[in-house]
């Protein structure tokens, strides 16, 4: 989806921007949450993030969050049709400037990907906006920061406003029929893919938009997936608009990179190097124990009471239980290489870490 960051010229979106991810930055929703910050986010579900991201807008941006999705609980925007809508506020799977999803297996290598299984629901109201699912690729296993390409899937479309660059033709993919369009924003390639009318809802493969943008050039299966994400892109009014739903599974054994060709697994083992009254240091080394390369890992810590202050070669996404994935520079293990990340802490040890390969 929308990276935090546009170019008021462009129409449709620039990613570049602002969310730094901290430890604990996007905390767990547990009621219905409000969140006003401008790049404020949360969790559901143990697996997405929901973010305000009010990227273009000097006007207050309110979003409800449930346990589900979300919806624009207030909304200042009066922006001119033919420039840059006023925010993204959306729920994503994978890692957005450097904010990663619990447990997430993105970035993934697309030649291991199988199929990119998603479901999305929305409501609507009155307005200028597009509803859009983004899904972001690169080069690399890229967490933070701008992507090389981006794909728009916009289920819907009011007012007087259009994607990046222009229309090159349409398309049948997933069972319906789409206008397409191609550009660039400045800072990456954009390809939409504009439905004709109004889609309320839809289950679908995104891998089969990942095929069609390979197939025009703008990404190889050696790419990475680093996000799939939806919601709105309003330009003028929006309060109440809602996702009431949304899910997404990115399968591997797709036949490269993260767990084709072979058998994919990781374990971790722990080790304390140094402690103190309160606190403690330690280490976890992570092997690949299958037989073909991993592209990523994801390390989810079990038992003790530890609150790290501090961690190095590694990125924690999520406080409740910890979770620790790789940084970009060692996530791609071949068989039984190991790669280790450290921390200092206080609490208490961990009892046990488990690790997850993709």
């Amino acid at each position: 989806m929308r990276n935090t960051l546009r170019a008021a010229a462009a129409t449709g979106l620039l990613a570049a921007a602002g969310m730094v991810a901290l430890v604990g930055s996007a905390q767990p929703a547990l009621a219905d949450t409000q969140i006003c910050e401008t790049y404020g986010s949360t969790t559901i579900g143990g697996r997405y993030v929901v973010m305000n991201n009010n990227w273009g807008n000097s006007a207050t941006q309110c979003i409800n969050v449930t346990s589900t999705g979300f919806s624009i609980s207030q909304i200042n925007a009066n922006k001119p049709t033919n420039g840059a809508p006023a925010s993204y506020p959306a729920i994503y799977v994978g890692c957005h400037y450097s904010n990663c999803s619990p447990g997430t297996n993105l970035p993934m290598q697309i030649s291991a990907i199988s199929s990119a299984q998603t479901s999305i629901s929305y409501s609507y109201v009155g307005g200028t906006y597009d509803a859009a699912y983004d899904i972001w690729m690169d080069p690399t296993p890229k967490t933070n920061g701008v992507n090389a390409t981006e794909i728009m899937i916009w289920f819907n479309r009011q007012g007087s406003i259009q994607p990046v660059g222009s229309r090159v033709g349409s398309a049948s993919i997933a069972g319906r029929t789409w206008e397409v369009w191609q550009g660039n924003n400045g800072g990456n390639d954009v390809v939409s893919y504009v439905a004709p009318s109004p889609i309320s809802s839809w289950s679908f493969d995104a891998k089969a938009f990942i095929n069609d943008v390979i197939s025009r050039g703008k990404a190889t299966t050696s790419w990475y997936l680093t996000s799939m994400q939806a919601g709105f892109e309003p330009w003028i009014g929006g309060q109440g608009l809602a996702v009431t739903a949304f899910s997404a599974s990115i399968n591997g054994g797709g036949g490269g990179g993260g767990g084709g060709g072979g058998t994919a697994g990781c374990s971790a083992t722990y080790r304390t190097t140094n402690s103190w009254q309160g606190g403690f240091q330690g280490e976890v080394t992570v092997r690949n124990t299958g037989t073909s390369g991993i592209s990523s890992w994801s390390t989810t810590w079990s038992g003790g009471s530890a609150t790290i202050s501090n961690l190095w070669n590694g990125r924690v996404t999520s406080t409740s239980p910890i979770t620790v994935r790789n940084e970009t520079y060692n996530g791609s293990l071949g068989a039984n290489a190991t790669t280790t990340y450290g921390f200092t802490a206080g609490g208490t040890a961990p009892s046990s870490v488990s690790c997850t390969a993709a």
